[in-house]
């Protein structure tokens, strides 16, 4: 969408004001509305009308007749947003603001998704354009939900060459798939020499020599025309054609093969010229200073600020990593009927967020992890604890690279190389960076957490984080302290279960939700378990079970951990901070 939630509140309309709500569901070539009164009664006749200024002449004109018979107007609009079709709309309405005599307007959107789920609330499985219409102009009425503000036009140019871009990047995945299909056929063997079959140099080659048979004419000077490719290859290149098993030859598969070339190399073609736009369209912009990250180039940088739209929609720096899903999630393979993991326990990247991100922020990670002294310095200890998995610390990298951004955009100043010691972090001087961890995993000053004996969630008084608390962006330790209030105010109960995909067994109205126990009785049909999503506490009644308490209680429970190593997974999973970043003194949790 090419909107964002504003951040003001809406405006309360007069007592004499009559509130009118207006439903529009939106579509490619019209759009259809619907007019109701604050008692939820027709204001006025519906309206279907065309995208073009005739059709929005009859918006207007109706608009107006509403004011004309009631006076002073606070309309509500509502909009069930379909693509991109509601962009010329919403820009019509927001200039009636300031037209249209006598009335004020709060105009909102919402996803696809939420409004489909209020209509079918309302008018169960009924479906159509005036339905949606009058669905919208209830929720408008009913929900007064937060008005929406419009993007700029330099903005909405951004975000319109990033789709297109997005566009372009994915058909050119579709066509590499479709060139290894092809060759699968008539040389498989280049894709056990090749990593990248894309490259221009294996391009050229098959473009010139585009079947087996045809390479194994060749010469070992006639390959050595081809720019850039590798002297040590051309030896194997041509005894692996010469020894080929593809199965298809002859001139018109050479001529589906130079095809499918030439398709590979208009997409790259288009992908660069349009990260050229993307780039032009970014410096139009006022400056975010994301380009002066180093790993973070003009590209990706643009990419970011399209997607991001408006660093002020995040709150703290995980809720923008979480957004592009730069975060690991446990992958397992269910659980036996003790509850226990049936595969060992590992850990992979999430795939939420937008495609087109994270393959530019993968590569911008690669370049940062030699560059960028804040993202190197976290590479080196995340390596140094994974040899074996570099990819986990690539992906740390992401995270890292994400956190500067927000930090950049945030403060409106340049990246600033000096601003903090990476190598040696502050709360560690005197080490150098391959001791950090273990500091950090051992702090001096930890304490254990006081229990006290009531009916109450276990774990409700804690120690407050000490001077030595773990890092921010480090992996916290086994030892490592960790302050339970503050993992429990970042993470709500509604978050872990989704997580465990156990929303959607959840039955009930409110708050108060009801399912089978995922700790003892994860299959079955029961509803012994019940959870309170406002409270984040849970309790299961079955007497087999009777577990209860908090979020760190259910995830103990779950994974047969105790408290401590049940929060430290929490923190890990889910990339919390593990203790607060500045010392207190001691809380309730």
């Amino acid at each position: 969408m090419l909107l964002q939630q504003a951040p003001v509140s809406q405006p309360q309309p007069d007592a004499k004001m009559h509130r009118i709500g207006v439903g529009i569901d939106t579509s490619r070539y019209g759009h259809y509305a619907a007019f109701l009164r604050d008692d939820l009664q027709p204001a006025a006749g519906e309206l279907q009308f065309a995208e073009s200024a005739v059709g929005y002449a009859q918006l207007r004109s109706r608009l107006e007749q509403i004011v004309s018979k009631l006076g002073t107007v606070h309309f509500a609009v509502r909009l069930d947003v379909a693509g991109q079709y509601a962009d010329n709309l919403l820009h019509f309405l927001h200039s009636l603001q300031g037209q249209l005599a006598n009335a004020t307007f709060v105009i909102s959107c919402g996803d696809p998704q939420r409004n489909k789920n209020y209509r079918a609330a309302l008018f169960g499985s009924q479906k159509s354009d005036p339905v949606e219409a009058r669905a919208a102009a209830r929720y408008a009425l009913s929900e007064r939900p937060a008005p929406v503000k419009m993007l700029s036009a330099e903005q909405r140019t951004l975000r319109h060459v990033a789709s297109r871009l997005q566009a372009v990047v994915r058909q050119r995945t579709r066509l590499i798939n479709q060139f290894h299909l092809l060759l699968t056929s008539t040389f498989p063997e280049l894709a056990l020499l090749v990593k990248d079959i894309a490259s221009g140099w294996v391009l050229t080659l098959c473009e010139r020599y585009p079947t087996a048979k045809l390479l194994a004419a060749a010469s070992a000077p006639d390959l050595r025309q081809i720019t850039y490719l590798p002297e040590k290859l051309i030896d194997p290149l041509l005894e692996h054609a010469r020894t080929a098993i593809a199965s298809l030859e002859g001139d018109t598969v050479a001529e589906l093969v130079r095809d499918q070339v030439s398709q590979l190399r208009d997409a790259r073609a288009r992908q660069l010229r349009l990260e050229k736009t993307l780039v032009d369209a970014y410096r139009q912009l006022d400056a975010n200073h994301l380009d002066s990250i180093p790993g973070i180039g003009e590209v990706t940088a643009a990419i970011l600020t399209a997607y991001i739209r408006d660093i002020d929609r995040f709150e703290t720096p995980n809720q923008l990593v979480a957004y592009f899903g730069a975060m690991p999630i446990e992958a397992s393979s269910g659980v036996d009927r003790d509850g226990k993991p049936r595969a060992a326990k590992r850990y992979v990247m999430s795939r939420r967020g937008n495609d087109l991100v994270r393959r530019y922020l993968w590569m911008a990670a690669l370049s940062a992890v030699r560059h960028n002294p804040a993202v190197r310095a976290l590479y080196a200890r995340v390596v140094a604890k994974h040899p074996d998995h570099k990819a986990i610390a690539i992906g740390h990298a992401m995270r890292k690279l994400l956190h500067l951004a927000f930090a950049i955009w945030k403060t409106k100043k340049p990246f600033d190389k000096t601003h903090y010691p990476w190598d040696t972090p502050a709360h560690v001087a005197g080490l150098d960076a391959r001791d950090e961890e273990k500091a950090a995993a051992t702090p001096e000053q930890e304490q254990a957490a006081g229990l006290t004996l009531t009916a109450e969630p276990a774990q409700k008084e804690v120690t407050a984080a000490c001077e030595a608390s773990l890092p921010h962006d480090a992996e916290p330790g086994q030892h490592a302290f960790v302050d339970f209030a503050h993992v429990k105010a970042q993470l709500p109960i509604v978050r872990v279960l989704e997580y465990l995909n156990l929303t959607r067994k959840l039955h009930g109205a409110g708050a108060q939700k009801r399912c089978a126990c995922p700790i003892h009785c994860p299959h079955s049909h029961g509803r012994t378990f019940s959870v309170n999503l406002d409270d984040n506490v849970f309790q299961c009644f079955s007497v087999r079970c009777q577990k209860k308490g908090d979020v760190i209680d259910l995830w103990a429970a779950l994974h047969h951990q105790d408290l401590h190593q049940a929060a430290l997974d929490l923190v890990r999973t889910f990339a919390l901070e593990a203790a607060p970043t500045q010392p207190t003194e001691k809380r309730k949790g």
